[in-house]
């Protein structure tokens, strides 16, 4: 009896110690964010500001309509609603926040200190989404995961300087992997839902919930496979009529679709993701610019490739038009495997891996994709990080990789070194926590002085790495001492192939992972 109630203590001792860990990753986090908010704010944080406005000042059947501002609401509903609610508070600061009409551009204290400090509130959803994964990880595992999300530069830089509220969605799909991992698929898919219902984007990896779900949770005889089948369909259901239902009701869904599903824009982003596009587009310009050499009348397109505004579609000059639905079809082929691989052993360890593998394919082959899409594969990615020596390999390339791809967001010369100094006490980080777990803990070796690290990273890492310092070096400094103003468009450009090169190689490696 004694020593049941003495394992219970130390059981309790240890989570509570665990709790405190994670707090204290969570304070360092919140301090360097506080010291972030007088930095550069980027076109999000007006867009952000003016749905404020929109929902505070207007009924809920104008939401979707109004055009006051160009930055129009494009979110599903229940992130509308989520700006109604902070609405409420912003109102009782400062009311020409939520001023349709005087609060355009606005950018006083108030406003700063306000949208500034709601993202840093919301990241308690990222938090506990951590928790939750981590919990019952050995303690090395589960600090590293911790290190890795909650210090993630990335999120750093898109959500507290940037601005957006990705850290908040991202942790609702981490709560949503980690009830998926201890096999309560029905909450899982419950707040699966409600993701989506917050930001669509989310959806890529809807089609590897749904058979992982299908032959996880309903595969399980006819009458218990059906009455699951209805049970997570209602749920499912009601989660969409909730967001939804009021719209419906008064005849605006089209209107609602229409906005969240702006096929007009480009191809890509006004900053080029770094994804399969970019080789296609430079393709296509070399070989206009080969064939007009030639003599061929090949004409130049009018539209842009990266609008950010809705517009004409992406034309290319010599290859063949890239649609919407194309992209689509490219992306659902390339998880294909992936969804095969569900079907065949669900087994709920491999969640995070196939969500990530979703999402990265999305980037890759998505249409208008924005370079901060590449959060929704590397925070999951972290969690995988420390199952294996080839997963830690593998992140710490992809996770440098993609935030390096956000330094183009920040162009400003004062958040030069910011970005810099994120990106290297990440790199330092990564290094020492792999270090760490993959250290050989061999008594005789310890005892000899000789325990060696099995983390260390291969001549391809090495090489690619020491290039992605060779493409700072050159866009960053030698292109404005030697070019000046000519050629504004090659650093960008030079940004984003590279870094394509490094997402192309860690969709590669995920699938021959998956595969094997």
């Amino acid at each position: 009896m004694f020593s049941v109630y003495r394992s219970r203590a130390e059981m309790d001792h240890r989570e509570n110690n665990d709790r405190r860990l994670l707090l204290w990753f969570f304070a360092v986090a919140t301090t360097v964010k506080l010291l972030l908010i007088p930095s550069y704010r980027s076109t999000d944080f007006e867009v952000h500001r003016n749905w404020l406005a929109i929902t505070n000042s207007l009924p809920l059947t104008k939401w979707y309509f109004d055009e006051t501002s160009q930055w129009t609401l494009d979110y599903p509903p229940f992130f509308a609603y989520f700006e109604r609610f902070l609405s409420i508070f912003a109102r009782l600061i400062d009311p020409r926040i939520v001023d349709l009409q005087s609060g355009l551009d606005y950018s006083s204290e108030s406003v700063i200190y306000f949208q500034r400090i709601s993202v840093i509130v919301s990241d308690l959803c990222l938090l506990y989404g951590v928790y939750r994964l981590t919990r019952k990880l050995e303690p090395m595992k589960r600090n590293l995961i911790c290190a890795l999300v909650i210090w993630s530069p990335g999120l750093l830089i898109v959500d507290h300087i940037h601005f957006q509220y990705n850290g908040f969605l991202l942790g609702w799909l981490l709560l949503s992997i980690s009830f998926l991992q201890e096999g309560r698929d029905l909450l899982s898919g419950f707040l699966f839902a409600v993701l989506l219902c917050f930001k669509h984007l989310f959806a890529v990896a809807a089609p590897v919930y749904f058979v992982y779900l299908l032959r996880h949770y309903c595969w399980s005889g006819f009458v218990t496979g059906f009455r699951r089948l209805v049970t997570i369909g209602a749920v499912v259901v009601a989660v969409f009529a909730a967001a939804y239902g009021p719209f419906i009701y008064h005849g605006q869904i089209q209107q609602v679709i229409s906005r969240m599903f702006p096929f007009g824009r480009g191809l890509c982003h006004a900053y080029w993701a770094p994804n399969f596009w970019v080789f296609y587009i430079i393709l296509d310009k070399g070989l206009a610019f080969l064939l007009r050499k030639l003599g061929f009348e090949i004409q130049i397109p009018s539209a842009s490739f990266t609008g950010g505004l809705v517009g004409d579609s992406s034309p290319f000059a010599v290859l063949p038009q890239i649609t919407p639905l194309t992209t689509f079809a490219m992306v659902l082929l390339a998880i294909s495997p992936c969804l095969i691989k569900a079907w065949k052993k669900p087994h709920p360890g491999h969640v995070a891996r196939w969500i990530a593998y979703a999402y990265t394919c999305g980037f890759l082959f998505g249409w208008h994709v924005h370079e901060k899409a590449s959060l929704h594969f590397t925070i999951p990615l972290a969690i995988v990080a420390v199952q294996s020596l080839e997963d830690a390999k593998h992140y710490f390339l992809v996770s440098i990789v993609s935030c390096y791809s956000l330094f183009p967001l920040l162009y400003e010369p004062q958040e030069y070194p910011i970005k810099v100094l994120l990106l290297l006490l990440h790199s330092m980080v990564m290094w020492l926590g792999f270090v760490a777990q993959y250290t050989n803990n061999n008594k005789a070796q310890k005892d000899n002085g000789e325990s060696k690290s099995k983390f260390r990273i291969g001549c391809f890492e090495k090489s690619y790495l020491m290039g992605l310092v060779i493409v700072e070096i050159v866009s960053q400094f030698l292109h404005p001492y030697l070019l000046g103003d000519k050629f504004p468009f090659l650093p960008l450009m030079l940004i984003s192939t590279y870094c394509t090169i490094g997402t192309m190689y860690s969709w590669i490696w995920q699938l021959r992972k998956i595969l094997t």
